[in-house]
């Protein structure tokens, strides 16, 4: 196949991507410095030419909030930090089937359960752990969803279990390169997180791993991060912008990153991961403009993780479906057949009946 985007350097590697080579570190160096128009135009050849032109959609449940032991240094849910979150234990097997249940209403395909500590451990927090378990069976025979987990560090064990009761990705994110890694997280290491991600493929899980942008990690930092996750072999790539969160230490460095290296980070990754989905994740809405979201999407990311975060609120999934569409793209319906045009129509609706009833009580909406 051949794509000229009238860069040599990028039509170079997009010849080597089509004939099936793996780009290396120095080729991501090398694409990293080019303009962003033709690295944009080589992601959305990549996405054409491996992928089937839909937009894959997943959720999150935080189904257990705060009073984490880590201090990454980005995370509102850490216990060294005041950041004035909600704090809850364990939300419950029916909780979560509820939020799995509305998820598959607005499009999603996959959802994952996502846990805030360093590990829900089998042998210290057995009931924790078992109820783990009973939301997993639950959402599993109740929804037509992909099931995935981020419960943090796993044991041989924990993993085969999660396997057997049918968990598809697991989600444990690397944030950034090993040399920039120890400024951001003291209480654990890179390797550690690298050994979790190992142990997950091993057990046969897909791995779901990715970065968070903008927090002062250099472009060669980016290259790295990836570089990394090729040798590690992932098949989704959640690419979080940093949406600092007063309290935590990068709120207070303010780091920031433009739409322009948002852009072509997502498109170098897309080269270096050409058959993985590289998936829009948290930050995006207030790091990019409205009239901005899609373009990453025209770049060649190929996922979104769609309404709430874990302790900051999203889009909705109705704006979300009309992003993917002002970008040339359609919603992934493999797993879910939903209605695109319900899920707009529905959002529409509720946020229609939100402004009339601010409007009648004469309150301001809460940035709660």
């Amino acid at each position: 196949m051949v794509y000229e985007t009238d860069n040599k350097t990028v039509d170079d590697a997009l010849e080597r991507v089509f004939a099936g080579e793996r780009l290396d570190r120095t080729d991501g160096l090398a694409l990293m410095a080019q303009p962003v128009d033709p690295l944009a135009e080589a992601g959305a050849a990549v996405r054409d030419h491996f992928g089937d032109g839909t937009v894959d959609a997943c959720s999150i449940v935080n189904a257990k909030a705060g009073n984490c032991a880590e201090d990454c240094g980005f995370c509102a849910q850490s216990v060294h930090f005041d950041t004035g979150i909600d704090t809850y234990d364990f939300i419950g097997p029916e909780k979560v089937l509820e939020a799995a249940k509305r998820a598959e209403r607005d499009g999603a395909q996959r959802f994952g359960i996502v846990v805030a500590e360093k590990g829900v451990s089998k042998e210290h927090r057995p009931e924790e752990w078992a109820d783990v378990l009973e939301a997993i069976r639950l959402v599993r025979d109740e929804c037509a969803l992909e099931i995935d987990a981020s419960l943090g560090i796993l044991t041989e064990e924990e993993a085969e279990i999660l396997v057997e009761e049918g968990i598809n990705h697991y989600n444990h994110n690397i944030e950034t390169s090993p040399r920039y890694f120890p400024e951001i997280v003291d209480t654990h290491s890179f390797e550690d997180r690298v050994q979790t991600l190992e142990i997950a493929k091993d057990a046969g899980m897909d791995l779901c791993a990715g970065v968070i942008l903008g927090m002062g990690e250099t472009p060669t930092d980016r290259v790295d991060a990836a570089i990394a996750l090729q040798e590690i072999g992932i098949s989704s790539l959640p690419v979080n912008v940093l949406n600092p969160v007063e309290g935590t230490p990068l709120a207070e460095q303010g780091a920031a990153i433009s739409t322009e290296e948002i852009i072509k980070t997502v498109a170098v990754y897309k080269l270096l991961h050409p058959e993985s989905r590289v998936r829009l994740t948290g930050g995006r809405e207030v790091n990019l403009d409205p009239d901005e979201q899609h373009l990453p999407l025209e770049a060649g990311a190929d996922g979104l993780l769609t309404g709430d975060y874990l302790t900051t609120e999203g889009q909705s999934p109705g704006d979300d479906i009309e992003i993917i569409e002002r970008a040339g793209l359609e919603p992934n319906q493999e797993t879910n057949e939903f209605d695109p045009e319900a899920v707009k129509a529905r959002h529409s609706d509720a946020a229609e009946s939100s402004a009339d009833s601010t409007a009648s009580t004469g309150a301001e909406p809460s940035d709660d």
